[in-house]
């Protein structure tokens, strides 16, 4: 069945993104897609990142807002930031945010937008290995990866297979819901996010509203911006989250 197209905006947070930032691709998508806004929040990069954005934008000017962050603050208020902006212009039928490198491409955003309705209004990428779909990252990464998700899974009473898929989409009413207050954490706010909605809606009418869906490709992009101390630091911001959100 064909997904109805959607008038959507997309968040993509950016830190030190010069050499990593596929701008050929960004191009290629906004020659086509004409629906489609992008805003780009330079999070207190130090490198060439604004430059690259601006350049990007004197190309697509009505697709493109840059938001200038002059200090890093991190994915979470990066996120925010571009959210709230997107929100006060009140044109969006839904609003996305994606990884800077394109992990998940744009295309399949759209794609996965195209299934937001009255019925789904929270639609999120899984990295999903199966046999028709290309997921590629590596194996410490995917392992300590299952790991934290079977406890947030737990933590959430939610079976959700991956939280932290950088691939979500909210239909407008709902992301003004979600971005409305200041996350307490910089890299598992996308977990803060569903202990938001179960606080809004109840997990029994949450579920129905809400689809996690297969990515179809998915490209793991070495230069992480995550600090490998914050492998330790993963389980004090768990604890955080869930002393803040966990009695709901």
């Amino acid at each position: 069945m064909k997904v109805r197209p959607c008038n959507i905006g997309i968040i993509i947070p950016c830190y030190n993104e010069a050499k990593r930032l596929r701008v050929s691709e960004y191009r290629s998508f906004l020659e086509k897609e004409k629906q489609v806004t992008i805003y780009f929040v330079n999070d207190g990069s130090q490198d060439e990142t604004q430059e690259v954005l601006e350049s990007l934008k004197l190309l697509y000017p009505e697709h493109i807002h840059i938001l200038t962050l002059k200090k890093n603050k991190g994915k979470a208020v990066a996120v925010q930031t571009g959210m709230n902006r997107a929100l006060q212009e009140n044109q969006y039928e839904c609003l996305a945010y994606l990884d800077a490198d394109l992990s998940t491409s744009l295309e399949e955003c759209l794609l996965l937008a195209g299934k937001i309705s009255k019925q789904k209004q929270f639609i999120f990428g899984s990295r999903i290995k199966k046999v028709d779909n290309q997921i590629q990252s590596k194996t410490s990464r995917m392992i300590i990866g299952r790991i934290l998700a079977s406890i947030i899974s737990k933590m959430l009473h939610l079976s959700v297979y991956d939280t932290q898929c950088g691939c979500k989409i909210f239909s407008s009413y709902w992301a003004a819901l979600v971005f409305k207050n200041p996350f307490l954490t910089s890299w598992l706010f996308d977990v803060e996010i569903f202990y938001r909605l179960i606080h809004v809606f109840g997990r029994k009418k949450l579920i129905p509203q809400i689809a996690e869906v297969p990515l179809k490709n998915w490209v793991n992009v070495d230069d992480s911006k995550v600090e490998l101390s914050y492998g330790i630091k993963v389980w004090f911001d768990l604890y955080k989250i869930y002393k803040h959100y966990g009695k709901n």
